[in-house]
């Protein structure tokens, strides 16, 4: 399946305001079994659309710089 280019585009800061929203719930319900529920999907989030924006910019970083494809062998 592939995405559209700003589908694509916006995915990693989705995943970020994502789990910022259930990091904020997490902290205004304050019953045991929400925060639990809420805190770690939400950290979880943040730390994949973190890793993806940074994955993306070192990319585009190499490409800049050196062009063409990459080989992974």
């Amino acid at each position: 399946m592939r995405l559209s280019r700003p589908v694509y585009e916006a995915l990693p800061y989705v995943y970020v305001a994502g789990g910022f929203g259930a990091l904020l719930a997490s902290f205004l319900w304050r019953t045991a079994a929400w925060t639990e529920l809420l805190a770690l999907p939400g950290v979880l989030l943040i730390v994949i659309g973190l890793v993806l924006v940074l994955k993306r910019r070192d990319y585009r970083i190499q490409m800049r710089r050196y062009g063409g494809e990459f080989d992974d062998d």
